[in-house]
C-alpha cells in the first residue's frame, strides 16, 4: 500500500480542525518532552554530582560516625548525631605504622553560622580542619596561606575563605589581614582559596565555605570533641581494599571492639559513594520518568479519541472505498497509519522542545557557576521515537478495527 496517501489524508484531517487536532497531540508533546527533559537533566545533575566526587581524587577512603550496612548510607546520613570518632583516631590512622597505605588524612567538623564583615552579613557554612587539608583535598591556596599545624591544635582564631564568599564579603576589597565574625567571635583572614567550582545542589563547596583550624572549631564554635568525620589519603588506589582492612581493624583496638557487629564507625571508599550516589540518582530518573509516560498515556488516548471520531466522520468515504474494491485491510493500514503519523508528528515536536528546554535550562544554571553539562543522549531521542510510534500503533489498532468493519450499506444509510 502507498504510504503516503494515507499521510496526506491525516494532514487533511489535521489542518481542518487545527485546535481539536493540537488538543489532541498536545499530550504526546508534553509527554516525550517530559521524557528527554527528564533524561537530559537527570544525566547532567548525576555528572555533577558524581564530578564533584571523583574531583578530590580517586584514592580517598572516608571513615563516619556510626555504623552501617555497606550498601546503605552511614547513620550520620540520616541526621543521627554520633560521638565516637575523636582526634586521636585521626592521629593513629595517618600515623604510618597501623595503616601505612594511607599517606595523609584530615579530620573534619561542619556548622552553619552568620558571618560578618563591614556590615555584610552571610548566612555562610564552615568547616574545622586539620592542616593537611589542603594535601588530602587537593586543594590549592589563591592568595595568602594555609593554616599550620600549630594552629590547628593550639586554638587560632584565623580563617580560610573559599573564592565565592571572598567576593561575596569582601568585593574587590583585599580579605588578607582583615578580620571576619563567625557566630559573633573575631577570625583574622589569611588566606583564599582557589575556585574549584560550584557543588551539587544543597551541599556547600569550598568555593562559599569558611575554613578554620579543627580545635578552634570544635572549641568556640560548636561547643564538641568529636570529629564529623575523617578522609584519608591512599598512596594508590589499587591499595584501597587492604587499607580498608586495616583501618577498620585499627579503630576497633582504637575503640576496644573486639566484634566487627559491633562496629561504631564506617569505613568507605570512593567507588562505594559513587556506586550508592549513582543508584540513588537512577532510581530518582525512573521516577520521574514514569510520571513523563504517564502524559504519553494520556495522550495515545486522546489520539484514539480523536480518530474513533474520524471514523464516525468518515463513514461514507469508507464505504465508498470499499465499494470500489477496497479491502478491511486496505482501510485498516490506513487509519493506523494515520494514527501512527499523527503520534510521531508530536513525537517530534515534543523531541525539539525538550531538547530545547534542556539547553536553556543548562545555561541558566551553568550561569549560577554549577558545572552543569548539556547532556543529550541519542538513547532518549532513540526511545522517544520508538514510543511515539508504539503509542501510535497501540491507541490507533481499535478506532482502525472499527473502521475497516464498516460496510458499504451501513455507509449508504448513513446521513
Amino acid at each position: 500500500m502507498n504510504f503516503i496517501s494515507p499521510i496526506k489524508i491525516s494532514l487533511k484531517y489535521l489542518l481542518a480542525a487545527k485546535f481539536r487536532s493540537f488538543l489532541t497531540i498536545l499530550g504526546i508533546i508534553i509527554g516525550v518532552a517530559s521524557v528527554i527533559i527528564i533524561m537530559a537533566i537527570g544525566q547532567s545533575a548525576q555528572a555533577l554530582i558524581l564530578d564533584q566526587i571523583t574531583g578530590i581524587g580517586s584514592n580517598l577512603i572516608g571513615v563516619l560516625p556510626g555504623a552501617s550496612d555497606e550498601n546503605g548510607p552511614p547513620a550520620t546520613a540520616m541526621g543521627i548525631s554520633i560521638t565516637t570518632l575523636k582526634y586521636d583516631d585521626l592521629k593513629v590512622l595517618r600515623n604510618g605504622k597501623d595503616v601505612p597505605e594511607v599517606t595523609d588524612g584530615a579530620g573534619y567538623v561542619i556548622g552553619t553560622a552568620t558571618t560578618e564583615y563591614d556590615g555584610t552579613n552571610l548566612n555562610a557554612s564552615f568547616q574545622g580542619a586539620t592542616a593537611s587539608y589542603i594535601n588530602v583535598e587537593n586543594a590549592k591556596v589563591a592568595q595568602g596561606k594555609f593554616f599550620s599545624e600549630d594552629e590547628e591544635t593550639n586554638m587560632s582564631r584565623t580563617a580560610v575563605i573559599g573564592f565565592n564568599l571572598k567576593e561575596d564579603l569582601f568585593g574587590g576589597d583585599d580579605p588578607i589581614n582583615k578580620v571576619i565574625k563567625i557566630k559573633d567571635q573575631n577570625f583574622t583572614v589569611i588566606g583564599i582559596l582557589e575556585k574549584r567550582g560550584s557543588s551539587s545542589f544543597g551541599v556547600s563547596s569550598q568555593d562559599d565555605t569558611v575554613f578554620v583550624p579543627l580545635k578552634t572549631a570544635q572549641k568556640l564554635l560548636l561547643g564538641i570533641d568529636h570529629l564529623g568525620f575523617i578522609r584519608l589519603k591512599v598512596r594508590d588506589a589499587s591499595l584501597i581494599s587492604f587499607a580498608k582492612e586495616n583501618i577498620a581493624q585499627t579503630l576497633r583496638d582504637q575503640h576496644d571492639i573486639d566484634d566487627p557487629a559491633n562496629d561504631d564507625f564506617s569505613v568507605r571508599d570512593l567507588a562505594s559513594a559513587v556506586e550508592i550516589i549513582t543508584k540513588v540518582t537512577n532510581v530518582l530518573r525512573y521516577f520521574l520518568l514514569a510520571i513523563g509516560t504517564i502524559s504519553l498515556i494520556v495522550g495515545g488516548v486522546g489520539i484514539m479519541n480523536i480518530m474513533l471520531l474520524a471514523v464516525n466522520q468518515r463513514i461514507r468515504e469508507v464505504g465508498l472505498r470499499k465499494a470500489v474494491g477496497a479491502k478491511n485491510s486496505d482501510v485498516w493500514t490506513q487509519f493506523l497509519i494515520e494514527s501512527v503519523f499523527i503520534s510521531f508528528l508530536g513525537g517530534i515536536i515534543g523531541i525539539i522542545i525538550g531538547i530545547a528546554i534542556s539547553f536553556v535550562t543548562a545555561i541558566i544554571i551553568q550561569s549560577l557557576q554549577y558545572v552543569w553539562p548539556f547532556i543529550i543522549s541519542w538513547q532518549s531521542i532513540v526511545s522517544a521515537i520508538g514510543v511515539s510510534f508504539a503509542i501510535g500503533i497501540i491507541f490507533g489498532i481499535y478506532p482502525a478495527g472499527k473502521a475497516s468493519r464498516i460496510s458499504p450499506m451501513e455507509a449508504l444509510r448513513y446521513e
